[in-house]
């Protein structure tokens, strides 16, 4: 089982690589998903250059492709403006329109206030609906001060809330049906004649 992880901090290190990593830990645990990070910001001339060109280059190729054949994703962007990154964005607008079709997706997101939460439900759960991912329930937001908190239940959300979402992941991707790969039937050429034949 693969399970992609896409993150597009800007900063090294960066709050949104943080959770993705928990995300991504607490998914692995349970489903044993073999865990590729694709860090937007290393291909974000890449990104740029495949606008342009209309053509990915072989590390851009290379994050596209564990994207596509990951059996779920992990997309995780901070908040610039009120929603998603640009380069969050141009990332998955270089993919094909079919390439998350079906697939599970956590969304998270990273920012300064707890204020700019509603972000992952105004701009990033319509965005993978409109690709027609299966998106789970739990969005996870972490804000600055989500990053302090002692392990205690009553002060600290953001351990639980990972919790849930992972659990809602691992949960999609334990029990989805295998994905089969679609081989095209070739029909001889005789019969194909023989069903151009008005019947007597």
């Amino acid at each position: 089982m693969k399970l992609a992880v896409v993150t597009a901090g800007l900063t090294q290190p960066s709050s949104s690589r943080l959770l993705a990593d928990r995300l991504a830990e607490a998914v692995a645990r349970q489903t044993q998903a073999e865990v590729r990070v694709i860090e937007l910001r290393d291909l974000a001339v890449d990104i740029a250059n495949n606008f342009v060109t209309g053509f990915p280059n072989g590390r851009l190729r290379a994050a596209i492709e564990a994207v596509t054949e990951a059996d779920g994703l992990i997309a995780v962007t901070p908040i610039f403006s009120g929603s998603y990154s640009g380069l969050f964005k141009s990332f998955f607008d270089v993919l094909d329109n079919a390439a998350l079709a079906g697939k599970p997706v956590l969304i998270a997101a990273t920012g300064g206030t707890a204020r700019h939460s509603l972000a992952l439900e105004h701009a990033l759960r319509p965005l993978f609906a409109y690709l027609r991912a299966v998106v789970v329930p739990t969005a996870v937001y972490a804000a600055a001060e989500d990053w302090g908190g002692g392990g205690d239940a009553f002060t600290d959300g953001l351990g639980p809330r990972i919790a849930r979402a992972a659990d809602e992941l691992a949960d999609l991707l334990l029990h989805r049906a295998p994905r089969v790969e679609a081989e095209e039937e070739v029909v001889p050429f005789e019969q194909q004649l023989a069903a151009l034949r008005p019947l007597s």
